[in-house]
């Protein structure tokens, strides 16, 4: 494979493709000019969108197929008739070593069932999951799972404690991460039988984690722990609740500022200050959820993001590639199961 950046892209998945996609990545190319793209999707539609873009076009090889995965989609069958999908095909681009990593606005179900099948996992992990950040009052932090496995037992949330801590480590350049299950209460005795066993041998494991203990659903924005550790059930649907709160609170604060006259002149003074907020609480600046634990490289889009977002989406991909976050993970298995002490293992607590 070619030391440049090779991306795979599903140009049919999202609710604005292929226009969409083909924006944001003319967008990436500002910060990732080396890039090179191959892009999976239905050439008669493409052709004229990259007339409209000649910079994308000028480091894009078209793939055609006229199959696409719908939203609507089950994951089984996605898997079973989309053999010829602009989805399908793009991951087994990366299978086939002629790119680097995949990203799709698509079916998140379909996504995480064809990369399962096609990548495979790393070793030692036995399922993937899904991993994205999430704004605290201290910056970001990486959260995981949040709606690939539904349950999960206690060595999968230490599978995905690992793969969060390395991802914070090589991806974040925070020398030691510090992580925490997210729980009911931060006490030993509260929550259910697989968090406590995963805690239990977070506590005493030589693997190379700085385990915080239990964290509380307020401590996800309070920035409390670098990466918080759920199953898919429940980060779902604390990510939801997150995402319908700040909705609820920029609905709320344009109606006190649109009330009466003196309160929009208000607004108006504090436009600069408004425009920060807003920036700071955009979901376009942290889109690209990682399928952390796959044989590959694999990030999913918002379906409903728009150019901006699924730029960002594709510089999370470059990030995973350039930091070669998969072979961390493995070096990380490998030296455990070898009985090897890690590099930092005496941060472990």
């Amino acid at each position: 494979m070619s030391e440049r950046l090779i991306l795979s892209v599903d140009a049919m998945g999202g609710d604005n493709a292929p226009e969409m996609v083909l924006e944001g990545m003319e967008l990436s190319l500002n910060k990732h000019p080396d890039t090179r793209f191959l892009l999976f999707g239905d050439e008669p539609r493409l052709t004229p969108l990259l007339a409209l873009h000649a910079k994308v076009a000028a480091v894009t090889e078209v793939r055609h197929t006229p199959d696409s995965v719908k939203g609507t989609d089950k994951a089984a069958q996605a898997l079973r008739s989309g053999r010829n999908s602009s989805m399908r095909l793009a991951i087994n681009a990366v299978k086939d070593g002629d790119a680097h990593g995949i990203i799709s606005a698509g079916n998140t179900g379909a996504l995480m069932a064809m990369a399962k099948f096609v990548l495979k996992t790393l070793p030692g992990i036995d399922r993937p999951a899904i991993a994205s950040y999430v704004p605290t009052n201290t910056g970001r932090s990486l959260m995981l799972d949040l709606g690939a496995n539904i349950e999960c037992d206690a060595e999968n949330l230490v599978q995905f404690a690992v793969m969060g801590e390395v991802f914070a480590r090589q991806v974040l350049g925070l020398e030691y991460p510090s992580v925490g299950i997210l729980n009911v209460g931060a006490e030993d005795l509260k929550g259910k039988q697989s968090v406590k066993e995963a805690a239990a041998i977070l506590q005493e494991t030589d693997l190379p984690i700085k385990f915080y203990g239990f964290i509380e659903g307020d401590d996800i924005t309070a920035g409390t722990v670098d990466v918080i550790v759920t199953d898919g059930f429940t980060g779902n649907v604390a990510l939801k609740t997150a995402e319908g709160t700040a909705k609820l609170f920029g609905t709320f604060l344009k109606d006190a500022l649109t009330s009466s006259p003196v309160s929009t002149l208000g607004a108006l003074l504090a436009r600069p200050a408004l425009n920060r907020l807003k920036m700071r609480m955009d979901p376009r600046r942290y889109n690209g959820a990682m399928l952390l634990g796959l044989n590959g490289i694999c990030v999913k889009s918002h379906g409903g993001t728009d150019a901006l977002g699924f730029s960002n989406a594709i510089g999370v991909t470059a990030d995973l590639i350039t930091t070669a976050v998969n072979e961390s993970i493995k070096a990380d298995y490998a030296r455990l199961h070898e009985g090897e002490p890690t590099q930092h293992s005496e941060q472990t607590i």
